[in-house]
């Protein structure tokens, strides 16, 4: 049988869309492979939102040049947020690439099937689904619109067919992916949107959890968050990126909210949920962000107090708002020194919250066993690795946690929830 090897970097959409390729592939007789040397088709699945995830792009394909020219009959495919509208100059660029498409979509030579048919045969515990592509934000900084295009949802009829699927295979957990899923269904007729989402998929029996990612804060309703406080199987937990706690800056990056906002957001999230677990992601080093401003962002994390801080530097992306407008001006040593900063001060706040925990029973879906200990996260999105219990895999299990670090917990199996 002909085999596969995909690769994938990036976001939670490209995992989602290269497990859907997977399961493409294998219904058209491939079968995986661990190395590229064996595959009959590699599939490179691209993500350039940064400068370093570009270039490791970059040298992939390179490095697949002397492949191509030892195995002429190789297939060579190139998808992701690398490839644009016009393919024209990465062909000239990538001449022994065979074939480019945009990210989400399914390439000619694989027989298009819908709905249920993208589920792969053995899913994992835990999958994402993707429920709408592309982004009409536009944020100065970001590529993704231009990459991926504008918004457009997938019919909700069609995301509950698949999630049933997958149930049925052994699924527990589903993440709903989409660059802004909080815009989900302003498409579509009737426009439904994630809360009405949410509400269908809750029915569906053998899902234990629910999550959803990427949000973004001046798209998020009232609506989703008393779906989210009253559905027994979405998970009190979300990452809310705020990009930078500083008005000025937020203004420059196009992000529509100010800071006074996106405080007042959070602040209703913590209302109706106490015990939310909330994650954020920030961009330091925006062109023109000084001193003063970069200490507003540190300010106000330090203040919100997040279970988890994604940070980056600001990479100028060819083609954005930002990089037309404006010089990245901000040095590199500076850049550093500020990620630094925000490390230090996350691990503090991470530990701090962590450790209240100790001495809590905790509900934990397990996905597998590493070096001995059975790992698994809590509703709260917090890894989890204990000791006791067979056969957990799959399994929500309650475990008492006895020590914990800013990045992970430990403890011992109780019981399992679903005896």
């Amino acid at each position: 049988m002909p085999a596969y090897y995909i690769w994938t970097i990036g976001c939670q959409m490209n995992r989602a869309e290269s497990e859907r390729l997977e399961a493409r592939l294998a219904r058209n007789g491939y079968t995986p492979s661990r190395r590229t040397e064996d595959a009959d088709v590699i599939v490179l699945n691209s993500c350039v939102v940064r400068k370093h995830a570009e270039d490791k792009v970059v040298n992939k394909l390179y490095n697949l040049k002397t492949l191509k020219r030892d195995r002429p009959d190789l297939r060579i495919a190139l998808t992701g947020c690398f490839v644009g509208p016009d393919t024209e100059e990465l062909r000239k660029r990538f001449p022994y690439v065979d074939y480019f498409f945009k990210p989400g979509e399914i390439p000619d030579w694989l027989a298009v099937e819908q709905g249920c048919a993208a589920v792969p045969e053995q899913p994992g515990i835990t999958a994402f689904v993707p429920i709408i592509q592309g982004c009409d934000n536009f944020c100065s900084y970001c590529i993704v619109p231009y990459r991926r295009g504008r918004e457009k949802s997938r019919p909700l009829s069609e995301i509950v067919c698949e999630v049933r699927e997958l149930a049925r295979r052994g699924t527990r957990e589903v993440t709903l992916v989409g660059q802004n899923v909080d815009s989900y269904g302003h498409d579509l007729a009737g426009k439904p949107d994630l809360a009405e989402l949410l509400t269908e998929l809750n029915k569906v029996e053998g899902i234990a959890r629910l999550r959803f990612l990427t949000n973004h804060p001046k798209d998020m309703s009232r609506r989703l968050i008393e779906a989210m406080a009253r559905l027994d199987k979405v998970c009190q937990q979300i990452n809310l990126p705020v990009q930078a706690g500083d008005n000025a800056v937020l203004e420059a990056m196009h992000r529509g909210y100010t800071v006074e906002q996106y405080r007042g957001l959070v602040s209703e999230l913590r209302s109706r949920m106490p015990d939310i677990a909330l994650t954020t992601d920030v961009i330091v080093g925006f062109p023109g962000e000084t001193e003063v401003q970069f200490r507003n962002t540190y300010s106000l994390l330090s203040e919100l107090k997040f279970d988890a801080v994604h940070a980056a530097a600001y990479s100028p992306r060819p083609g954005t708002l930002a990089a037309k407008k404006y010089a990245d001006d901000v040095p590199a040593a500076v850049k550093k020194a500020w990620l630094d900063a925000i490390e230090k001060l996350q691990e503090g706040i991470a530990g701090e919250i962590n450790a209240a925990l100790p001495g809590q029973t905790l509900e934990v879906l397990v996905e597998g066993k590493n070096k001995g200990k059975w790992q698994g996260r809590t509703r709260s999105d917090k890894l989890v690795f204990f000791i006791g219990g067979a056969d957990l895999t799959g399994r929500l299990a309650l475990v008492h946690i006895e020590k914990a670090s800013p990045w992970s917990l430990q403890g011992s199996f109780q019981k399992s929830k679903e005896e």
